[in-house]
């Protein structure tokens, strides 16, 4: 349901600006995803893998989940040539997509696309709307996306919805194209971690240390407020670039961004993450090291996504220190599409979407992809019709 439309004036990247049709759009999702008991666990209760939460932790009666989707056109054009849904990741939200001096949407619905910028539930609008955190990234999958990609298509026409997912919105899309069928043309992942902790021993001790601590003192199931860093981290940036900043992660290359680019995402696009997601991801990824499972928490997604013949265009940073190529490849390595492409850039988690040289290099090859896919599609439209 659109709720409002304006027309505005933007940024795309630096002096380069345009017009827009901006509308906002609320998908009112009827949901049954359990919701988690207020006392915790701890991770010795935590769901294992293939194994469901107990009935008393569940609230089965249907509610009502509202998410808010931001849907941006080119005030210049008439048509558009497809249909695009943004997914952010774990403890962002719809801005990593739309900073005020950088913005990969505006530059999508310049090029031509209907692109609609989600914020799942417990981010963003759609927390600000009443959607709480979720219990489990799966309800991103089994409700967020079909219930979005559903009103997409009513609203744009029922084409293809081509899903471009950062970090874990990457996975929630490998895990819900296969269960849309048509609906979905492609997929394109920025930074989306397949083996999540891969090729990070940062990560893999991180992770223990908190499974280990959350056995002894549960972390409870609330969120992480990572939007707070944001003021803080504008008087601290030269110290966490520098040199001499003592910790491995940054999540970006220093010097990749500008310092107004870096703030506004620090302001804007950090959001709260759940720790119940958080855990759930740790505690899934330690499982399929030792059974060999694919994408962590959602591995029971895995083996549908691996079959499915699909456009699938998988983008990694070489310098990624939260998501490094060893655990962002294998999605491309045990894909079978017959129309699969791996890319690598000399980048990090959140510059290879707002770095200062992402609209010359990712962006670009991220469009040209999108629009030789959806041509393919078209050319291939007459002979399934006479078939």
């Amino acid at each position: 349901m659109i709720l409002h439309q304006s027309q505005v004036e933007q940024t795309v990247d630096r002096d380069e600006r345009d017009r827009f049709i901006k509308e906002l759009v609320v998908v009112r999702v009827r949901s049954t995803a359990p919701e988690i008991a207020p006392a915790s666990r701890g991770i010795e209760g935590a769901r294992a893998p293939g194994v469901e939460e107990p009935a008393v932790d569940r609230e089965l009666v249907a509610r009502e989940v509202p998410l808010a989707m931001i849907r941006k056109r080119s005030a210049r054009l008439r048509g558009t040539v497809g249909s695009v849904l943004l997914i952010h990741g774990y403890g962002q939200n719809r801005y990593i997509w739309h900073l005020p001096a950088r913005s990969f949407s505006n530059y999508l619905a310049r090029a031509g696309f209907d692109v609609f910028n989600l914020d799942l539930r417990g981010h963003g609008r759609s927390r600000h709307l009443g959607a709480r955190r979720p219990g489990h990234v799966t309800d991103f999958v089994r409700e967020d996306v079909p219930a979005a990609i559903e009103e997409i298509r009513r609203i744009s026409g029922p084409r293809p919805v081509y899903l471009i997912g950062h970090s874990l919105g990457g996975l929630v899309s490998y895990a819900t194209a296969p269960t849309m069928g048509d609906a979905v043309g492609g997929i394109v992942t920025l930074g989306s971690p397949y083996l999540f902790t891969h090729g990070s021993r940062v990560l893999s001790l991180l992770g223990r240390l908190m499974l280990t601590v959350d056995r002894r003192v549960p972390l409870g199931q609330g969120a992480v407020p990572l939007s707070a860093w944001g003021e803080p981290f504008r008087l601290v940036r030269a110290f966490v670039e520098s040199p001499i900043f003592p910790l491995p992660i940054r999540g970006f290359v220093p010097g990749s961004m500008e310092t107004r680019v870096l703030t506004q995402h620090m302001s804007l696009a950090m959001d709260s993450g759940s720790i119940t997601v958080l855990r759930n991801m740790f505690l899934d990824a330690a499982a399929s090291r030792k059974s060999g499972h694919h994408m962590g928490s959602l591995f029971g997604y895995a083996e549908r996504f691996e079959k499915m013949d699909l456009p699938l265009l998988v983008i990694a940073g070489a310098l990624d220190d939260l998501a490094p190529p060893a655990s962002v490849k294998p999605a491309y390595d045990f894909s079978r599409s017959s129309d699969r492409t791996y890319r690598e850039f000399p980048r990090g988690h959140l510059d290879i979407v707002v770095g200062r040289d992402a609209p010359l290099t990712v962006w670009p090859l991220i469009e040209a992809w999108l629009k030789t896919r959806i041509r393919r599609a078209a050319a291939r439209e007459p002979e399934r019709l006479s078939a």
